[in-house]
Parts: C-alpha cells; sequence; structure tokens
C-alpha cells in the first residue's frame, strides 16, 4: 500500500496544498499593496459536507475502506488542488480603488503558517507512529 493512498496522509496533503496555495493569493495581495485597483483575493475554504459526500460514493464502488457504523467519518483525498479563489477586499477601496489592508492580510498569512505547521506536524507523527508498528524507530 502506497503512503499516499491513506486517508489520513490523503487528507493532509490536500490540506497543505490548499495552505500552499492560500499563502500564494495572500503574498500577491501584499505584493499588490499599493497597485491602484487591486481587489485584494482569497480562496474559498474546502466544503468539508460536499468533500465527505464525494468521499462516501467514491469509496461505495472503488473498493476503499468503507464505513460499518453510522457515527464513522470516512476521509480521503479531495480536489488534489485546484481550489477557487475570489475577490475578498478587506477594506473599502481608498481612492486609488486598492482595497488591501496590510494588517488584514498579515493576520491571515500568519494563520495559514500556523495552520500548515499543524498540519505538516500532524503528518510527521502519523509517519513516526506507522513506522513504530512496523518496527523501524531507527531510519
Amino acid at each position: 500500500m502506497e503512503v499516499s493512498n491513506i486517508p489520513l496522509l490523503s487528507m493532509l496533503k490536500d490540506r497543505m496544498a490548499w495552505l500552499s496555495q492560500r499563502q500564494n493569493v495572500l503574498s500577491q495581495n501584499v505584493a499588490n499593496a499599493d497597485t491602484p485597483g487591486y481587489v485584494a483575493r482569497d480562496l474559498k475554504p474546502v466544503d468539508f459536507e460536499q468533500a465527505l459526500k464525494n468521499v462516501t460514493s467514491q469509496n461505495r464502488f472503488s473498493g476503499g475502506l468503507m464505513t460499518d457504523d453510522p457515527h464513522h467519518i470516512a476521509i480521503a483525498s479531495q480536489s488534489g488542488g485546484n481550489f477557487t479563489d475570489f475577490d475578498a477586499p478587506d477594506v473599502e477601496a481608498n481612492p486609488s480603488g486598492n482595497s488591501v489592508s496590510l494588517e488584514q492580510e498579515m493576520i491571515k498569512v500568519s494563520d495559514t503558517q500556523a495552520q500548515f505547521q499543524a498540519a505538516t506536524n500532524l503528518y510527521a507523527k502519523t509517519i513516526s507512529m506507522m513506522k513504530t508498528a512496523i518496527g523501524r524507530t531507527g531510519m
């Protein structure tokens, strides 16, 4: 079994891809903070309910992991990096038409960085637990 086929790791990979793309969008906002007419942008959050429905329908027919209790939640890979961005003005546009607030962008960048670090730590812990389970802690 490939590591990328493990549902938790696949989900973390997708989450980190979304966070990475969001960081790129936010950095463009900061870079254009003085550009006349520039409107701040952001990524749409991933819809958990729709992702859960997609996973459930995919697993039924693909032979993947199945839940055997209605209280279980199946998690697997989601979109694979095709995320949607949208106009998200931080403030009303100034006289030049720019709607970027550096303070708001820095808060979003910091939050995105913290979320990425948490996902990375969880990914590393999962790999470490797998190594322990197969008896390869020294590798």
